[in-house]
């Protein structure tokens, strides 16, 4: 085992985009360093230098890189410090959901032009079944030029995609494709495709699986595909290897669902230094809860449930929620409860960590509304709705969290009146 064949590439002739691609009507459709384009976009003076989002911070993470600064070794999820080491001219910026929520809204709706078939993983990557929409818009890899052009054309930003008859394939394809490509992965040639791969392109092997499989001597797909599954279960379980048994040999039959929701949304923040000062957990309080309202309105959505998470200074990790009578997407009403839930862990150890999530979503069309006796006919909802616009247009730099909420309470600590 252990074999030595040549990776596909993306200008390898049997998975071009001139391939066959009658029977793969399958495109996973993946963004190219997307929150790092979006920021390019808007500051084009930033074109063609190494562009890092992120946690600015010293326990920062890269979020996303742009493929300048990725030649430096930079990558998603590294920590910020070690970018810095490896890239220390890349401009470092914070991350801007608002500008990214837009920007993803409108690639999806380009998607959706193509065929309602869309089922978005996040907000930059989405699968889609194009087999109805050949008869107005082509062949699945016509329809995926028709897509990256107008990707391109609309939104100033590039995009890959992978053609194929599955799932698990196409999203492979998506990324032998990158940056800028499209590869098509025909029927026929999907085991030439899957098996010279290195076993960790499997979906469910993760580091510590791979080095389990290595060490029986299976280094590529190709490699596990041939090996029996009792000896794969000695790696990584019964159910894992009848999963992974199937994967290495092209069968996923997985349909592209529209009917994707999160199951939650949420945002949390590691202090560059572990901190016990409330009003500093409080100012984080009201910024992760305006940045989880963002998305929230972002999506259509409304949650029911409010959960804080507090990480301590010794990595315990300690998790409060509390289900409120009438979901919600106003990051105030998040603010107030997570701050109640924090009060009441009254933790007195210093904080490393703490986020906020909203569970139980649900289209916030039709959603009942917290009625307030003597509670004028808009509120709250209405002025954060506004806000958004406002951040999507200028930036969401211009409005801090606690002028967006209207803190009071905040602003009187922060400037307490002489006496």
């Amino acid at each position: 085992m252990g074999r030595s064949q040549s990776l596909p590439r993306g200008d390898d002739p049997r998975f071009g985009p001139d391939a066959d691609d009658s029977d793969s009507p399958i495109l996973h459709v993946d963004m190219d360093a997307f929150f790092a384009a979006v920021e390019v976009r808007r500051r084009p003076e930033l074109r063609g230098r190494p562009v890092i989002v992120g946690g600015v911070g010293p326990r920062g993470v890269v979020s996303s890189a742009s493929y300048e600064a990725r030649r430096y070794g930079v990558r998603s999820a590294m920590p910020t410090s070690q970018a810095r080491a490896r890239c220390p001219h890349a401009v470092f910026l914070p991350p801007e959901f608002t500008a990214y929520t837009a920007a993803s809204r409108a690639v999806m709706q380009i998607f959706r032009d193509v065929t309602p078939l869309v089922e978005p993983l996040s907000l930059d990557e989405a699968f889609l079944d194009v087999a109805g929409a050949r008869r107005l818009f082509g062949s699945p890899a016509t329809i995926a030029r028709l897509i990256r052009r107008r990707v391109a054309d609309e939104q100033e930003l590039t995009c890959s995609v992978g053609v194929a008859p599955s799932k698990f394939v196409a999203k492979l394809g998506s990324t032998r494709a990158k940056p800028d490509g499209l590869l098509v992965v025909p029927p026929g040639q999907v085991l030439d495709f899957l098996h010279p791969l290195p076993v960790d392109a499997l979906w469910g092997v993760g580091e510590r699986a791979a080095e389990a499989l290595r060490r029986l001597g299976l280094a590529t797909v190709g490699d596990l595909a041939e090996a029996p599954v009792s000896m794969l279960r000695r790696a990584v379980g019964a159910a894992s290897a009848t999963h992974l048994h199937e994967l290495a040999w092209g069968r996923d039959p997985r349909r592209v669902s529209s009917e994707h929701v999160d199951k939650s949304i949420g945002a949390e923040v590691t202090f560059d230094v572990d901190v016990a000062d409330p009003l500093e957990i409080r100012r984080a309080l009201l910024a992760l809860s305006a940045k989880v309202g963002v998305r929230l309105r972002g999506s259509g959505q409304v949650g029911r449930t409010v959960a804080l998470k507090v990480r301590l200074a010794d990595f315990r990790t300690v998790s409060r929620s509390r289900t409120l009578d009438v979901p919600t997407d106003t990051a105030r009403e998040m603010f107030d409860t997570a701050w109640a839930l924090y009060t009441a862990l009254d933790p007195s150890e210093r904080i490393r960590l703490v986020g906020v999530r909203v569970e139980g979503l649900a289209p916030a069309a039709g959603a009942p509304r917290q009625l307030t006796l003597g509670a004028p006919e808009r509120g709250w909802r209405e002025a954060e709705a506004a806000a958004d616009a406002a951040a999507a247009r200028f930036g969401r730099s211009v409005i801090g969290p606690a002028s967006l909420m209207g803190d009071r309470d905040t602003r009187r600590k922060e400037n307490p009146p002489r006496p």
